[in-house]
């Protein structure tokens, strides 16, 4: 019977994992506390030989680190084709190397969009009616002392520019239209899905789509390409007073660009979810009091969670029993 792993724990679908792989796999758990332990156990003879596939959580790289090119070596040599990880963002994971040694890369896109869509709104409801700073200021007894209603502004009829339409973009503007918001996007190509009231601005109108942004909420994977996308040039091209949100990865924005547009009031707030560095957050931010801060909660509720864990690992059954899972990363289609 072939072996599979679970990379860092579970948590919510200890049953679910049970069903899944009963009478098909011997599931293992991965036990070793550094990265020398890890790689002996995938050797010929070593406690991992034999294991065929991995349900990947971040939460391994405490013992083990990234998914490097050294870690996929040692999966490769061990004969392992399959890593079901465990969130949208893969970013721990060298993917094109993985490709290069014919080790597959699923995630779980649709999981964490809701999660993830309502920690961006929260953050843009905050950043536009300078909730965060009200909230700081009750709490230290100043009540609403610090409060300028000129600097706050209503959603609705304001307009959102998604970079990024994946399912949680797709998912935010569903949400946002409620009240009602504008909703335009910027894409690869057109989302044929997408409602008729999503306005699609292709490579070719990229100006007229910043230009247009009142609240621009990146929505884009970390990956080579897109690493500091958010940059001076794109940031200046928002209308002052503009505000971005980010609930992707802390490294798609430059950080110093965007700092810089705060300092100098081309940005009139921010809404974070992502740092480059984290856990560490640059002291800067903590100056701005249009800043909304929170510390990378998007998908941090128990039904997201579950959630997550069961389609990574019904990725994983689905390597098993039918060579490949529904869902592989763009990187491999």
């Amino acid at each position: 019977m072939p072996r599979v792993m679970i990379c860092g724990d579970l948590v919510w679908a200890h049953k679910e994992s049970e069903e899944l792989f009963s009478g098909l796999a011997d599931v293992v758990r991965m036990d070793s506390a550094n990265r020398a332990d890890f790689l002996a156990g995938l050797k010929p003879g070593g406690k991992y030989e034999g294991i065929v596939g991995f349900y990947r959580h971040n939460v391994s790289s405490a013992q083990i680190g990234l998914f490097d090119r050294e870690i996929i070596d040692g999966l490769a040599a061990a004969g392992v084709k399959w890593i079901a990880h465990n969130g949208a963002g893969y970013d721990q994971i060298d993917v094109l190397y993985c490709k290069e040694k014919g080790i597959f890369v699923s995630n779980t896109p649709g999981a964490v969009d809701d999660a993830t869509a309502t920690t961006a709104l929260f953050l843009l409801i905050s950043a536009l009616r300078c909730f965060s700073k009200a909230e700081r200021s009750v709490r230290v007894g100043q009540w609403k002392n610090a409060h300028v209603a000129g600097e706050a502004h209503d959603l609705t009829g304001r307009t959102l520019a998604i970079l990024g339409m994946g399912g949680i973009g797709l998912r935010l503007a569903h949400l946002v239209h409620a009240f009602p918001m504008r909703v335009i996007y910027h894409n690869r190509r057109k989302v044929p899905h997408a409602p008729e009231w999503c306005e699609y601005y292709g490579s070719d109108r990229l100006d007229e789509f910043l230009a247009s942004a009142e609240v621009l909420s990146v929505h884009v994977p970390l990956n080579v390409q897109t690493t500091g996308l958010v940059d001076e040039k794109m940031i200046r091209k928002l209308p002052k007073g503009a505000v971005i949100v980010n609930t992707a990865r802390g490294k798609v924005i430059d950080e110093a660009a965007m700092i810089r547009a705060l300092e100098d009031g081309h940005l009139g707030a921010i809404g974070l979810d992502v740092f480059p560095d984290e856990p560490q957050v640059n002291p800067r931010l903590f100056e701005f009091p249009n800043a909304a801060l929170l510390p990378h909660m998007g998908t941090e509720t128990c039904d997201s969670q579950k959630k997550m864990e069961i389609r990574a690992l019904t990725n994983l059954r689905d390597f098993l029993t039918k060579g490949k899972g529904d869902d592989l990363i763009p990187e491999f289609r």
